[in-house]
């Protein structure tokens, strides 16, 4: 029951653009007629089906999504340099399908900056607050700067400096969440050339 929970919260993920995982395995077990299950699989075996899902049905039209969401990326974090951006979760992992946001850490001395940063360039955001889990256990409060870029959404958490050196955690893998930078970003578009 469990691997058949994971694959349909999958299928959730990559057909109808569900993107929390949690959301989707509550879908899944109502969909499996187990709602009240305890037995729900964890994140990582999501991700796990969710991988395996793409490459048996998604293999036409995924990679080249991901490519393009990994060049708006490299477009995105060029502009945004002098806020050192790193980019996080699916467009990175290589699980992004149609329905994936660019998710980027940006790192400044404070908010102003980057809320200025937008307004003299144009570029209209919207502004949010997410609430993330850190190693140590603590709960942190981040200004989220939501931007268009052509028609992918562009989520800008913003961090300050010392962000840097912790990245919060994963809530696919409970460890520090996997961040590159340009560089990184870059080398890996070029060996899947």
């Amino acid at each position: 029951m469990r691997q058949q929970l994971a694959q349909e919260a999958a299928r959730i993920i990559a057909e109808e653009g569900v993107q929390d995982f949690y959301i989707a395995k509550q879908k899944a077990a109502e969909r499996l007629h187990a709602p009240h299950t305890h037995n729900l699989p964890r994140n990582d075996e999501i991700k796990w089906a969710l991988d395996q899902y793409q490459r048996l049905f998604k293999s036409d039209s995924q990679p080249d999504h991901l490519q393009r969401l990994r060049q708006g990326s490299i477009d995105a974090m060029q502009f945004l340099k002098h806020f050192e951006p790193r980019l996080v979760g699916p467009v990175l992992d290589g699980s992004a399908n149609e329905f994936s946001d660019i998710n980027l850490h940006l790192f400044a001395d404070t908010p102003e900056e980057l809320s200025l940063f937008l307004m003299e360039h144009h570029i209209p955001f919207e502004l949010k607050q997410k609430r993330m889990n850190m190693a140590d256990g603590k709960q942190i409060e981040q200004p989220v700067y939501e931007v268009v870029l052509e028609d992918i959404l562009i989520e800008l958490t913003l961090f300050d400096r010392h962000g840097l050196r912790q990245a919060p955690v994963s809530q696919i893998t409970g460890k520090p969440m996997q961040r590159a930078s340009l560089h990184t970003l870059e080398e890996l578009m070029t060996k899947r050339a």
